[in-house]
């Protein structure tokens, strides 16, 4: 049986990432990200932690989403992306919106689209662009596949 939980430990999420084929982030960074969410939904079969849904918010109109889950256990997604709209529906004050934005795997902008998302334009919020900051050149370069990098000569 399935139950939601509002904490995770940062070693239950780099669990959930490796089964996702994704590195494991380091545990201080990973309960970083875990204590900057306004809110944490956490999945568990049983006592092992299959998802996570993260909702960074600062009280404005913007809100990012960010959910994680064991390819085992797709399907799952409304019960997270359904936590996150009612924690943010319960903060709404009269005249106000939120924009949530979520990154969606490919294959899987369906059940995102099935929940009320869509796609983002360039027409409509610009073109989305990204840098991925690291001391590790071997993450920039085969991981993140960002430029070919060559070092300099002082």
């Amino acid at each position: 049986m399935i139950n939601y939980k509002n904490n995770i430990t940062a070693d239950e999420v780099n669990a959930i990432r490796l089964s996702l084929g994704w590195r494991q982030l380091h545990p201080e960074q990973q309960q970083a990200n875990i204590d900057g969410n306004a809110l944490t939904v956490a999945a568990y079969d049983n006592e092992t932690a299959i998802a996570m849904a993260g909702l960074t918010w600062t009280g404005g109109s913007f809100a990012y989403a960010n959910v994680l889950i064991n390819p085992q256990y797709q399907g799952i997604e409304d019960a997270l992306i359904n936590r996150i709209f009612d924690f943010l529906h319960s903060k709404l004050k009269p005249g106000y919106g939120i924009q949530i934005y979520i990154f969606v795997r490919s294959g899987q902008e369906a059940i995102y689209k099935s929940l009320g998302f869509d796609y983002v334009t360039p027409e409509n919020t610009g073109v989305p662009m990204r840098i991925c900051l690291t001391n590790q050149v071997e993450l920039t370069d085969k991981m993140f596949k960002q430029m070919e990098y060559k070092e300099q000569s002082t």
